[in-house]
């Protein structure tokens, strides 16, 4: 089985050629080993790509975790396929729709020098109501902000929303230390009020037009960059007031943008590279 590895600020992808994955049955398994940073070649997720129609390109996109289970979309896992197929000439113009488990989601490559690319996303309009994220502490509101929500002996103040998948928002005045943040986005993730359980922001806000964000993602643990988690931090930020609607979003190694329009539906803008190809040998 041959794959490529691209990244998007860090958050890595195996990504199969379409047509060339394993079994979507069998796809979980082989992502534990495959991902696995010590065992395997390393990485945050493994996305599986099927050409739907040529021209003008559909291709359908599934992702799967470190820990082998499914997530419904990544937003730097489609930044990281369409670079792919750009640069392995399976696109003849820039623009795709990914097929996802979420729905539907445009992707642009706005630009490329050798092996990197600037990718613009749609992350669709983001969903605030409980049963749309979903949370579920008995109250069906219809939005999570500023939530008191209680975790390792503390009540925290969080704000969640939905981009196709769930997201749970932390603001501090300083990021905490490395550790503390882990252990707290550990705890969140499977905290009983999330039934699917939730990926983890950590944010401080910069200014009216920026943000810096450290990331705990569902089903893998720390990651340096997260697409959705990047739009969900922004998206969060600017219902609290906190921020104007046209975002940079700082993460550890490197910047994107995120836009929400009034009354429309999120976009984001960054990089994504390839790093190398390899072949998996048959079992």
């Amino acid at each position: 089985m041959r794959f490529s590895k691209l990244h998007g600020l860090g958050n890595d992808f195996l990504v199969v050629p379409p047509g060339r994955g394993p079994d979507p049955a069998a796809a979980g398994d082989l992502a534990r080993r495959i991902c696995d940073r010590h065992m395997g070649v390393g990485a945050d997720g493994l996305i599986l790509l099927s050409i739907e129609k040529s021209e003008p390109a559909e291709v359908g996109f599934r992702v799967f975790n470190a820990d082998g289970s499914e997530a419904e979309i990544s937003g730097n896992g489609l930044r990281c396929a369409a670079a792919y197929l750009s640069w392995c000439g399976a696109l003849k113009s820039p623009k795709v729709l990914f097929r996802t488990a979420a729905g539907d989601r445009p992707a642009e490559v706005l630009s490329s020098r050798g092996l990197s690319f600037e990718v613009k996303i749609g992350l669709g309009a983001p969903r605030l109501a409980a049963k749309d994220i979903p949370f579920d502490d008995g109250q069906r509101l219809e939005r999570i902000q500023d939530y008191p929500l209680f975790v390792i002996n503390k009540t925290f103040t969080v704000t969640c929303v939905s981009m196709g998948n769930p997201h749970c928002s932390l603001f501090f005045d300083a990021l905490p230390s490395r550790s503390e943040w882990q252990g707290i986005g550990s705890e969140i993730e499977t905290h009983p009020f999330f039934p699917n359980r939730t990926n983890v922001e950590f944010i401080r806000v910069v200014g009216r037009n920026e943000i810096e964000v450290r990331f705990w993602e569902r089903g893998v643990g720390e990651t340096l960059a997260s697409g959705t988690g990047s739009a969900a931090a922004a998206v969060a930020a600017m219902l609290k007031g906190l921020t104007d609607r046209d975002v940079t979003v700082r993460t550890a190694i490197g910047s994107l943008r995120v836009e929400w329009p009034e009354g429309g539906e999120v976009l984001q803008t960054g990089p994504a590279e390839v790093v190398f190809t390899g072949d998996h040998p048959a079992e």
